[in-house]
Parts: C-alpha cells; sequence; structure tokens
C-alpha cells in the first residue's frame, strides 16, 4: 500500500493524534520560542467559538421541538426524558465533586495565565447571589444574547422556543423547522471544515504549551483522564446498577453480565447510534425487555441521554479553571450544571462532544484557549463516555 492511499484512509482523529505529538516535540525542540505558535492556535479558537455559540442555539431549537412527539408517547415518554434529564444532571454533579476533590488542574505553575485571568475575572464584579444568577438566565434581548455568547440566555430562550414550536400544529412548525434545520446543517458543515484545520491547532497550542511549561502539563492531562476514568466507573456500576436494583427489582450484576456485549461495540464505534441495533437486541433477548419499550426509549437515549459527556463538561470545566487559578461561585456552578444537562439535547446535532465544552466553558466565564490540549486524547475521551452513555440508555429501557 503507497503512502499516499495510507494519507488519504487517515481520519481526523488519526491527524489529531499525530499533531499532539509533533506539538509536544516542537515545543522540546523550541522551549519557550514555541510561543511563536500560539497566534495560529488562538486564530483557531477563534474560528470555533465565532460557530459554536449559534450551532448550540439552533440544535437546543431543534431537541425541543421534537420533545412533543416525545410527550405524545404518553406517560412512557416523560418518564424516559425525566429519567435521562435526572441522571445526567447527576452525572454533571457526580464530575463536579471529583474535579472539586481530586483537582485535576492544580499542580503547574502559570503565574502569568493565573494572574491575568484572575485580575480580570476580579474586575467582572462581586459574585452574583442567588436571584441574580436567576435573573441572569432571562434575556432581555435574545439577539443581544447571541451577540455577546450569553450561553445561559441564549438555552433559555432556545429552549423556550423550542418547546413553544412543540405546540403548533405540524402543518404551520414544519415550514420554520426546516429554515432551522437547514441553518444548522449549515453551521455543522462550517465547523466541519474548521475541525479539518484542528490538527495545525492542536500542533500549534501544544507546542506552545510543552515549550513555556515542559512535561508537567502532559501530566495534568493524564490526571484527568485517570479521574475522569474514575467517574465514568462509579457512574457505568455503581449508579445505574442501583437505579436498576432499586426501580426494576432486577439484579444489577445480571444487567452489567448482559450489557457488557453493547458496551464493547460503543467502545470500539464510539458511536451510540452505530450501537443502537446491538443494544436493542441485548435489552430485547437478554433483559426481556418489550420490543416496545426498546423502540421509543433507546433510540432517544442514543440522541438526548449523553451521562459520560456531562461528567466530561463538568471536569472539563473544573479543569481549566484550576489551570488558570480561577475561583468559581455559585453562579459559576449553576451555569456548569446547567449547560452541561441542558446541552445533551441538541448533542445529536453538534459534530464532537468537545465542542460543546466551549459552551460550557463561555457560560462560566473560563478561558477556552486551553481546550485543544485535550483534542488529541479525546478519542480515548469518546470511547469511554460512549460505553457509558449506552448504558445509562439499556438501564432506563430496563427501568
Amino acid at each position: 500500500m503507497s503512502l499516499k492511499t495510507i494519507l488519504k484512509k487517515m481520519n481526523l482523529g488519526t491527524w489529531i493524534l499525530i499533531a499532539m505529538f509533533a506539538g509536544i516535540a516542537g515545543g522540546i525542540i523550541f522551549k519557550e520560542n514555541a510561543e511563536m505558535f500560539r497566534p495560529v492556535g488562538e486564530l483557531f479558537i477563534k474560528l470555533i467559538k465565532m460557530l459554536v455559540v449559534p450551532l448550540v442555539a439552533f440544535s437546543i431549537i431543534l431537541g425541543a421541538s421534537s420533545l412533543g412527539d416525545a410527550k405524545n408517547a404518553g406517560k412512557a415518554g416523560i418518564t424516559t426524558f425525566v429519567y435521562y434529564l435526572m441522571t445526567t444532571a447527576f452525572a454533571v454533579v457526580l464530575g463536579l465533586l471529583a474535579g472539586t476533590l481530586f483537582e485535576p488542574g492544580k499542580g503547574l505553575e502559570l503565574a502569568q495565565f493565573q494572574g491575568m485571568f484572575s485580575e480580570e475575572y476580579a474586575q467582572r464584579g462581586v459574585t452574583p447571589g442567588f436571584w441574580e444568577t436567576v435573573l441572569g438566565f432571562v434575556p432581555e434581548n435574545p439577539f443581544g444574547s447571541l451577540g455577546e455568547g450569553n450561553i445561559l440566555q441564549i438555552l433559555f430562550f432556545a429552549l423556550f422556543f423550542g418547546f413553544g414550536l412543540s405546540k403548533v400544529s405540524p402543518e404551520k412548525k414544519a415550514p420554520v423547522i426546516n429554515i432551522i434545520s437547514t441553518v444548522n446543517d449549515v453551521l455543522i458543515w462550517m465547523i466541519l471544515k474548521v475541525m479539518w484545520t484542528a490538527p495545525i491547532g492542536v500542533f500549534a497550542l501544544m507546542a506552545d504549551a510543552v515549550g513555556t511549561f515542559g512535561w508537567d502539563i502532559l501530566a495534568l492531562i493524564m490526571k484527568l483522564l485517570f479521574i475522569y476514568i474514575v467517574v465514568l466507573i462509579i457512574q457505568t456500576f455503581g449508579v445505574y446498577p442501583s437505579l436498576v436494583k432499586i426501580f426494576s427489582k432486577k439484579s444489577p450484576l445480571e444487567f452489567l453480565k448482559k450489557i457488557s456485549k453493547a458496551q464493547i461495540v460503543a467502545l470500539s464505534t464510539s458511536s451510540s447510534m452505530a450501537t443502537l441495533p446491538v443494544t436493542m437486541e441485548v435489552c430485547e433477548r437478554e433483559l426481556n425487555v418489550s420490543k416496545e419499550t426498546t423502540s421509543f426509549v433507546l433510540p432517544l437515549g442514543a440522541t438526548i441521554n449523553m451521562d459520560g459527556n456531562a461528567i466530561y463538561y463538568a471536569l472539563a470545566a473544573l479543569f481549566f479553571a484550576q489551570l488558570f487559578g480561577i475561583e468559581l461561585g455559585m453562579a459559576q456552578y449553576v451555569a456548569i450544571i446547567l449547560t452541561a444537562t441542558l446541552g445533551s439535547i441538541g448533542q445529536a446535532g453538534v459534530p464532537g462532544p468537545t465542542l460543546l465544552v466551549v459552551a460550557v466553558l463561555i457560560a462560566a466565564d473560563i478561558p477556552i484557549i486551553g481546550l485543544p490540549l485535550l483534542f488529541g486524547v479525546d478519542r480515548i475521551f469518546d470511547m469511554l463516555r460512549t460505553a457509558v452513555n449506552i448504558t445509562g440508555d439499556a438501564s432506563c429501557a430496563i427501568i
């Protein structure tokens, strides 16, 4: 096989991984001079930030507008949605607890950046109280919020608009949904094109980080990965089996044993949708769940139930807050919980979970400049969180 053929067959994830190692090598070679690559990385970050905010808004509207279909399914639809929402919220809180307890972003001297961001953070004023936080969710002008990148206000309006759209007759809402869907598709096309420049951005920012801070930055990334794995294990082998035991009276051990077949497929494909046929087969044939239940609960879960992603959002937010020495207040924690939880509704319309971390970081006023540092290991993250996601789907089907 020729080199040209091999290069053509390499996917984006492989190129990003190569770029990460090349960036590490570049940082070691150029040391402090690797700072010259930083503007290239910052350009990549600006391109992502430009597209993620409107993409999240339109994806959330589409997701919320489809919830009317779930309601039409009756009690089962409402129960399923509530279950997915609650487990996702719990997953976010679990991620925040782990991040607070183990502090994955601590241990690196970033005096220059910590001072800069801490001073900028302090200049924003006193941390808002409870009612200020609540009032801050509601936009006076949704278009102004879109321009300012106020994620929480955008989420509020998008959800409200989407729910309202779901109540309109199919004939009237179809043209609106078609327009929104078209805009969403265009934004996805744009961001996919931007993501093809990710290897360049990852190389630049990784070289800059390693050149400035040495191997310590890599040690922190490995620490984050280890903590993430521990939390995913708790969610998969602790939370879900407990819920199965409490609400269905079925054996948690049997549940874990049977669903392992689907978990293996999820680890290899990194896709809940690609794993869906196997998950449905396991639930129907081995866990004795009715076809009517699996045909509704599992496809919906593959679309909106992203507990593994939610944990990742929470941990990544705390990782970068700690990395840049930012002390988060109540408003920021609420922003992380709400954005990470509600973001799962529109997850199916956003290509790559890491991109939604941008929305979470923006909502909590955390710098996103370091985000590409995680792109190189995102494939590992994606494999693990997909296995968790389909396990949550199966637990809901049983219950």
